[in-house]
């Protein structure tokens, strides 16, 4: 199957599933549908799932130490996608992307042409010639291929909220612990009505 038959067929795949070799050639729309998992809350506003303080902390001063190499979050994003002319970073928020292996902490890009995730940790992947690889976890949902956005909280824990996003080829992406929930859902919601 040809790279651009797969981009008008599919808005994603699983990256796990894929090796090294096989992302170089379709790397633009990655992971498929997402499923809903159960997390667990902190004193802080911020959800961090799995992880003790010590490990948080350095994940963030990790990141916050790329962000300021690179040199802000705009160029992270110019990194991180392919970014076309004209097209301009509206918001970034962090949160994370719910897998069918487990829920991934990164951020979420919202632009005037595309919504994109990226994963704060690297991950390792092995080639077929069986070399490690690290690389980010990415999605990338083209505006006009989202069908609709979604707001939705824990019925039990009202404060747990989640952003639903449907593409045209009914896949889902959920997200969860966003930061700034209602402002980067606006965002969202005025993307995908512009698109």
């Amino acid at each position: 199957m040809q790279t651009s038959v797969l981009h008008n067929l599919v808005v994603g795949t699983p990256v796990i599933s894929a090796t090294y070799d096989q992302l170089q050639k379709s790397a633009r729309y990655l992971p498929g549908p997402a499923t809903q998992c159960q997390y667990s809350t902190t004193t802080s506003k911020q959800m961090r799932l799995g992880t003790n303080i010590s490990e948080t902390v350095k994940r963030k001063l990790s990141l916050g130490a790329h962000i300021l190499r690179v040199g802000g979050v705009e160029k992270v994003f110019k990194q991180f996608f392919s970014v076309e002319d004209g097209e301009k970073l509206l918001k970034v928020s962090q949160c994370y992307l719910s897998t069918t292996s487990g829920p991934l902490a990164g951020f979420l890009f919202i632009s005037t042409d595309k919504v994109a995730f990226c994963s704060e940790r690297s991950m390792k992947i092995f080639s077929q010639k069986g070399h490690m690889l690290r690389i980010r976890y990415k999605v990338v949902i083209p505006l006009n291929k989202i069908k609709c956005v979604n707001q939705s909280e824990n019925v039990q824990k009202p404060t747990q909220k989640y952003i639903e996003i449907v593409t045209e080829d009914n896949f889902d992406f959920w997200f969860m612990g966003v930061l700034k929930y209602q402002k980067t859902f606006k965002y969202l919601e005025q993307a995908v009505s512009q698109a």
